[in-house]
């Protein structure tokens, strides 16, 4: 199956041209790697001459929560660790008494937890990291686990403090230790990034109070709440290493963190006949239908990955589409990015 360049690379030109995005990295590939990609536009609307580059890193936002914490929570699972039925009581005793402890691994990853929707963690925790983690693992239940799909940050949060208490190491270190270094993702880390990728990295959403752009430093509140590390968002990454990641997500190497097991695991239908339709994290890319096995996983500042095991290709698109809004039409462009790679 042959990826048509021209019709993805026109469709960006004009995302462009309308004003979507300042620019973007683009990238297919299958179970052998990499096969075709692009770049387009600026790294920063002000500065004409300097244009995205296939190493450009972008603040991946939500993406954080497949490439750090479901890989992660992967591996546990394939060490025996835990268990998707195991309650939050079962494997945090803390939690026996708490709203949380009956809910599941597998509630969590498929957002039917029934934890309260994304809330500012400052105003009802404080600013002290050990006074947010007990909050939001004490918190009261926004409704009975396993009654309806809704997705959540604090999913990935959860299961990114589950993950610490299980291994008695930070997630940074997990992420790098178990998923990021054994692909060779060199480039990918938790930010604040250092002074010297900070020129790599394209701007995304206005800081108030600064006047500038963020650059190396999450978007997300939560994440900068917490020092940057976090399992709702704050990695940065590059095309060619998320590329790495869905390479290994159709070709497991032997031995290499996550395995074929967990990734079948996680790209089927976990949520019965509750809707929206969800896997572990993954869900049915936007625009294609269930069956033909496209999944899809979105970051709020303008990134997406895709995986098809029955085509056995991926794909990423990475903009920074937050430097212009918070809104706007990047989910039409990301189901005609799609259905560009997938169709072809």
């Amino acid at each position: 199956m042959s990826v048509d360049a021209d019709r993805i690379t026109a469709l960006l030109d004009q995302a462009l041209a309308d004003g979507v995005m300042p620019g973007a990295v683009w990238l297919v590939g299958g179970p052998d790697g990499a096969t075709i990609g692009s770049e387009l536009g600026l790294l920063d609307p002000t500065d004409q001459a300097r244009p995205m580059k296939p190493d450009t890193i972008f603040d991946i936002a939500s993406l954080t929560k497949v490439i750090a914490v479901w890989s992660v929570i992967g591996t546990l699972w394939e060490d025996r660790a835990l268990r998707l039925e195991d309650s939050l009581a079962v494997l945090l005793p803390e939690l026996v008494d708490a709203p949380l402890g009956q809910v599941t691994v597998h509630q969590l990853l498929t957002h039917t937890a029934g934890v309260p929707p994304r809330s500012q963690l400052r105003a009802l925790y404080g600013a002290d990291p050990s006074d947010i983690r007990r909050g939001v693992l004490r918190e009261q239940l926004h409704r009975a686990p396993g009654e309806q799909v809704q997705y959540t940050d604090r999913a990935a949060l959860i299961l990114g403090f589950l993950a610490e208490e299980i291994t008695g190491s930070g997630l940074a270190d997990l992420a790098h230790d178990r998923v990021w270094q054994p692909l060779g993702m060199s480039e990918t880390r938790f930010g604040p990034l250092p002074e010297e990728l900070v020129e790599r990295s394209a701007p995304t959403e206005l800081d108030d109070e600064s006047g500038q752009h963020l650059r190396g430093t999450p978007h997300d509140f939560s994440a900068r709440l917490l020092g940057g590390v976090c399992g709702i968002a704050g990695a940065f990454s590059t095309a060619p290493d998320l590329g790495r990641f869905l390479t290994h997500m159709l070709n497991p190497a032997n031995g290499a963190t996550f395995g074929q097991t967990w990734v079948k695991e996680s790209l089927r239908v976990q949520t019965g006949e509750l809707q929206p339709l969800r896997g572990l994290f993954w869900h049915p890319a936007p625009g294609a239908d269930p069956d033909e096995d496209i999944w899809a996983h979105y970051g709020f500042t303008g990134t997406a990955a895709w995986a098809s095991p029955r085509d056995q290709r991926w794909a990423v698109l990475l903009t920074n589409k937050l430097y212009y809004t918070r809104g706007g039409p990047i989910a039409d462009l990301r189901i005609s990015f799609s259905q560009a790679v997938f169709s072809s």
